[in-house]
């Protein structure tokens, strides 16, 4: 079946991004997001040498493998900052696909130390001025279905509500609120951040979500490659759960087999003439 995420006309056959960070080295980076079957991956450019192309570095795999990069400007804290950053990301080539001149870039301006929730105030700052430049703009944000409009109407190629605190691994909080989101949504949603296990991935996509984007649900497992196959089915699972459409819930019980025929439903008579007949 046929079921590509699309952002802003980019056809991807896998609705699961991952991160780049907190692996144990390269090799098992590599090993996880292959397992993964990420055709996205995202790169903190704050928190990477870049340049560092040696054959060992996270750099070089990503020159190596040809993911499309999305960079992100995590750590960034005002709206000027993001901007720079990402200024940065496609100055290097980063998040291009096809030589297309609009890199997709993953906005990110943090407004808590302690719970790195998004400056929503900051965040639609710089989304403005980089959907103005020219860049594909997907934005970290707040559950919050006002803001993810209002960064919808600014241009933005989809929107990326947390489902609970970067690396909390909570799981979908407010379900709710991602509903109501969905409702208006004219692009895409991803959940982005708080995703701890399979069953939450799937939860996400069930609910409608167009894609989960991933990072230490994987990288903090005891078996990182192995969890990553697993939210690979788990996203697939839960989009094919979607689109079957769930059965409707009720509040008493319905048997599975039907009762029409059932044996003592109606009196069997027996005769000479005619055997035993049970319909």
């Amino acid at each position: 079946m046929q079921d590509p995420l699309v952002i802003a006309g980019h056809a991807f056959d896998s609705r699961l991004i991952v991160g780049t960070g907190k692996y144990r080295d390269v090799e098992e980076t590599e090993r996880a997001i292959d397992a993964s079957g990420a055709q996205m991956v995202t790169v903190a450019l704050r928190r990477v040498d870049l340049g560092d192309r040696s054959g060992q570095s996270l750099m070089a795999l990503l020159q190596r493998k040809g993911w499309i990069v999305l960079a992100n400007s995590a750590g960034c804290y005002t709206a000027e900052e993001a901007i720079r950053t990402l200024r940065l990301a496609a100055e290097l080539g980063l998040g291009r696909i096809h030589e297309c001149p609009s890199p997709l870039v993953k906005l990110e301006v943090i407004g808590d130390a302690r719970t790195l929730y998004p400056d929503n105030e900051q965040t639609l700052i710089a989304a403005r001025q980089l959907v103005a430049e020219g860049f594909v703009v997907l934005p970290y944000c707040i559950d919050d279905p006002i803001v993810c409009r209002k960064l919808q109407d600014i241009g933005c190629a989809a929107v990326m509500p947390l489902a609970a605190p970067i690396g909390s691994g909570l799981g979908i909080r407010n379900p709710h609120n991602l509903e109501t989101i969905l409702e208006n949504a004219r692009v895409p949603v991803i959940v982005d951040a708080g995703v701890g296990t399979a069953s939450d991935a799937a939860i996400a996509m069930e609910l409608g979500c167009h894609g989960v984007l991933m990072n230490t649900a994987i990288a903090r497992a005891q078996q990182p490659v192995l969890m990553a196959q697993a939210m690979r089915e788990a996203v697939s699972a839960g989009r094919h759960a979607f689109l079957a459409g769930r059965m409707p819930r009720q509040r008493y019980a319905n048997a599975s087999s039907p009762s029409a025929g059932r044996v003592g439903e109606a009196p069997i008579i027996a005769s000479r003439e005619a055997p035993i007949r049970i319909e």
